[in-house]
């Protein structure tokens, strides 16, 4: 009896060990297929974008999620370059579907419409469809702010309910400035009111060489330590400026510096979603007129065609 019993406990711990272990490749391979999917929702930005230096960076709030509530994304179009950044109603895993209606109506009508309001108005007619054909709809609205840079650094602003951006510079060696951008009045929030019909963009003045546009979602000026204090975005924003790059201004550097300063903040457990975005106009660009009818555009001595 004795020696039966042992092998019957042998024998189901075998058979725990190798469910156990198949349990395990599973979740392995799940876990694989969602950091696919979402490193296609939310793709890792290029470096550069069309004269800019780009940088950006997010966290979410639910663990093990590497997407959530916040969405940003940069392009090159025939009207200058374009970027997004917009918040969720909600975060987590459970926003990502939003997430994902926002930015692939973005990426694609970005090219398309030659106004930032037609822009906002295909995004918040996506954001009404997304809304309607859930199986339990439900009231949802979206902050969310568009830019548009051309050639010369001049910015134009949609803003919806959205955290303000800040314009960096160097006024002396060594010394980086945040000031708030100046765009007017924000529109309210997509989803609550149908305030993208003949939204008219604000201009806010010229990008200069040099500068950079720092960009968030509000996870990051709401978060709070321990002791109930708000992350200090401003000056751990000019802080981490100074620290990442001295005299200069780095958009990747500025990012993980802000990025570093803000988990210290939260102890590594935020609990709300945050997005991150840098836009850095290093060097002028300077059209010159090449051979025959080409034109090639030159930056920092290195010709672009």
């Amino acid at each position: 009896g004795a020696a039966v019993a042992v092998v019957a406990v042998l024998a189901a711990c075998f058979w725990l060990a190798d469910r156990r272990s198949r349990l395990a490749a599973e979740l392995s391979r799940a876990r694989e297929v969602a950091v696919a999917t979402q490193r296609v929702l939310l793709r890792p930005l290029p470096p550069r974008v069309s004269g800019l230096t780009v940088a950006a960076d997010h966290v979410s709030a639910s663990r093990g999620a590497d997407v959530g509530g916040d969405l940003y994304e940069v392009l090159a179009t025939p009207y200058g370059v374009r970027a997004v950044i917009g918040d969720v109603r909600g975060h987590g895993l459970e926003a990502v579907g939003t997430v994902a209606a926002l930015l692939g109506t973005f990426r694609e009508a970005a090219y398309d419409e030659p106004e930032l309001g037609g822009l906002l108005a295909r995004m918040d007619r996506a954001l009404a469809r997304h809304v309607r054909e859930r199986p339990f709809a439900a009231e949802e609205f979206v902050t969310l702010m568009l830019l548009q840079l051309d050639e010369d650094g001049q910015v134009d602003v949609l803003n919806c309910g959205h955290p303000g951006p800040y314009r960096l510079s160097t006024d002396r060696p060594g010394r980086v400035v945040a000031v708030p951008l100046e765009a007017g009045e924000p529109l309210p929030p997509l989803g609550l009111v149908d305030a993208a019909a003949g939204a008219k963009p604000v201009r806010c003045g010229q990008l200069r060489p040099g500068q950079a546009l720092f960009l968030h979602t509000d996870g990051v000026a709401d978060a709070r330590d321990a002791d109930g204090a708000f992350f200090p975005l401003t000056a751990a924003l000019e802080g981490a400026a100074r620290a990442a790059a001295g005299h200069t201004l780095c958009a990747r550097a500025l990012v993980d510096a802000v990025r570093a300063a803000y988990m210290r903040h939260t102890r590594g457990r935020p609990t709300d979603d945050m997005a991150l975005l840098v836009l850095h106009r290093d060097a002028p660009r300077v059209p010159v007129q090449a051979s025959g009818a080409r034109t090639v555009t030159r930056r920092s001595g290195v010709p672009r065609v």
